[in-house]
């Protein structure tokens, strides 16, 4: 801008001094320079604003470009968040489905095992009583005598190739002693059976067990024969009538 300054102003005051026959004072050179001089300062001050409009506008520019990339690592955020979201819906999907599959089994299993307790009950009926078999023990005791053990390994025998059976053993005591003791006795008595009849291969499934204590005696208790006929195990064999069944 200087330039131009100091070039407009020595061409403007040659043409006056020619137009005036080189003449003129200084009063008329400043003049005649005044106008020139006033359109200098105005580009000058047109520059200067330009310059301050570009300068704000270098300035709006940076802010937007700071804002475009504020806003596409926002835009970049939410896409991660977005792919968690759908990676997280599809494990939940993934495992209500697996949830359903496993209610679906448990429900099969559950028809199934109904369908046996069905079919357990219904066979009930077709059991019948195929043998009973007395144990005695001494006044007092749940241990098995040897005669007694000789009469259970009959009884086992007898069940080896049997299939379809089941056992009930029930304990029995005399009346001597009270209620709760020969009631405890009593089923000392019936486990002793059992743990034999199950150390010689006969299934645990298989056997029922119950103690009954000195109520429903096979004698009236008066006599030393009597009592002793209350000492005993009751064990009934039942086996499953295939005919009546079918």
């Amino acid at each position: 801008m200087n330039i131009l300054k100091w070039t407009v102003i020595p061409a403007v005051v040659g043409l006056a001094l020619v137009s005036q026959g080189c003449l003129a004072t200084k009063k008329n050179v400043q003049e005649q320079i005044a106008p020139v001089q006033a359109q200098v300062n105005q580009v000058q001050k047109q520059s200067a604003d330009n310059k301050q409009a570009i300068g704000d506008l270098d300035r709006q520019v940076a802010g937007v470009d700071e804002k475009a990339v504020e806003a596409g690592k926002r835009a970049q955020e939410a896409a991660a968040a977005a792919q968690r979201a759908s990676e997280a819906a599809a494990h939940a999907n993934d495992t209500a489905n697996q949830a359903g599959q496993k209610a679906d089994a448990a429900k099969s299993t559950a028809d199934q095992t109904a369908a046996k307790l069905d079919q357990a009950i219904g066979n009930l009926d077709s059991y019948h009583l195929q043998n009973t078999q007395k144990v005695y023990f001494s006044s007092g005791k749940s241990n098995l005598t040897k005669d007694e053990e000789a009469k259970l390994d009959q009884t086992i025998q007898s069940l080896a190739s049997a299939k379809y059976y089941v056992i009930e053993v029930e304990g029995y005591t005399d009346r001597i002693g009270d209620k709760d003791y020969n009631l405890a006795l009593s089923e000392r008595r019936a486990d002793a059976v059992l743990r034999y009849l199950t150390l010689h291969d006969i299934p645990l499934r298989k056997v029922h067990v119950v103690g009954v204590g000195n109520e429903d005696p096979n004698a009236v208790n008066k006599t030393r024969a009597d009592r002793k006929e209350n000492r005993r195990v009751d064990l009934r064999i039942y086996t499953l009538d295939l005919a009546a069944k079918n």
